[in-house]
């Protein structure tokens, strides 16, 4: 069936994808305010896996579909338009394309396929109090125990560490090497004794994100993905295309599309002060489109993104906020609500507005997205 759905142009596979996400897709799921928990999620997981669409970009030999990057960034473009909520999906588009590039047979034997099945929830351990978007700057450390690490430290800001039943790691191996040396790449099962997880709840009072601690967790070395001291490596394969993924203009697009309804709502749509604010977000929008439209065009043809993809996380994230800061002006006293607004529940101005918030942060900070262009792309003195 993928190799089919492969074969087929472009158009008609948005075609055919638009049609299944119409008859699938539960209604009451449909743009979710907050990012839903397992809980919320899971039937959608495994009706995608159901489907044999769980991992688009897996080839068809570990369970995937084996889609081109094209057709990948098309099934992307139509689960957005739809507003499909975005489920667990660490495993589906971090660990499991690490482990088909560079795991052990036994990883992938082990793991590929709990993944597909929904018995192994993944989250990412990563960001540290100390080391955020200077990851480079990571402190927990892994001592070489025989079979085993050792493994002390905290991760924050893990998201949905309260779901999962597994952490990838990054961890300090080597505490004498250069900052980017010395770290290696674990995978941990979080019922390890001595792993704590802490909620942490965030000012729309909702527990997303997580503190997680390591006390002695001895993790056995036959969990070390690639290389000992060489996980800055796979670090960086795993997040190559994240940027393009951050930079779409779909959360831009959709705050747009509520600040017109929430104007028409308010009576303020006519108003020549909210016309002018309206049509400069449009037009910003429209840049933002074909900005990514060209990036989008170099995946599909399967060439190297420069280091100039920075542009379209800064340019979305801040244009979203914009638009969410134009929401507020215009909610009036129904700005203050934490839950939609009576009688429409895709009208929640706070909740985009609070949702924009950390979007400058995530995946590397804007300041350091713009310090990537100076130095790489405009090629100023550090």
């Amino acid at each position: 069936m993928t190799e089919h759905l492969d074969a087929l142009d472009d158009e008609a596979f948005r075609q055919t994808v638009r049609t299944w996400l119409v008859a699938n897709y539960p209604e009451e799921l449909r743009n979710p305010p907050k990012r839903l928990h397992w809980r919320d999620n899971k039937v959608w997981y495994f009706k995608l896996a159901e489907q044999g669409w769980l991992c688009p970009g897996w080839p068809q030999q570990y369970g995937g579909m084996g889609l081109s990057a094209g057709k990948q960034i098309i099934m992307v473009e139509e689960f957005e338009r739809h507003g499909v909520a975005r489920t667990n999906d660490h495993g589906i588009i971090m660990v499991g394309p690490l482990l088909i590039a560079h795991g052990t047979e036994a990883q992938k034997a082990e793991f590929l396929p709990k993944v597909l099945s929904g018995e192994h929830i993944w989250c990412q351990g990563y960001s540290e109090p100390g080391a955020g978007s200077d990851l480079a700057a990571l402190r927990t450390e892994a001592v070489d125990d025989g079979d085993h690490w050792i493994v002390n430290g905290s991760k924050i800001w893990t998201t949905l560490a309260n779901d999962a039943n597994w952490i990838f790691l990054l961890v300090r191996t080597d505490k004498n090497a250069r900052k980017q040396q010395g770290i290696s790449f674990l995978l941990v099962p979080m019922d390890s004794p001595g792993i704590t997880v802490r909620p942490i709840w965030t000012i729309d009072l909702h527990d997303e994100f997580c503190e997680v601690f390591f006390d002695n967790v001895r993790v056995p070395k036959a969990w070390t993905v690639g290389a000992v001291n060489q996980g800055w490596t796979m670090a960086k394969a795993l997040l190559g295309h994240e940027r393009i993924y951050l930079g779409s203009p779909k959360l831009s697009g959709y705050a747009l599309g509520r600040l017109k309804v929430l104007a028409d709502r308010m009576g303020v749509a006519d108003d020549p002060g909210f016309v002018d604010t309206y049509t400069k977000l449009r037009l910003e929008l429209a840049d933002l489109k074909a900005l990514h439209a060209t990036y989008v065009d170099i995946v599909r043809r399967g060439d190297t993104l420069g280091p100039d993809v920075s542009m379209l996380k800064v340019i979305q994230t801040e244009l979203f906020q914009k638009i969410t800061d134009a929401m507020l002006d215009v909610a009036g006293e129904n700005a203050g609500l934490l839950e939609p607004m009576e009688g429409n529940r895709e009208l929640n101005p706070s909740g985009l507005f609070l949702q924009a918030r950390p979007a400058t942060i995530y995946g590397g900070s804007n300041e350091i997205q713009r310090n990537i262009l100076a130095k790489n792309v405009l090629e100023l003195p550090g």
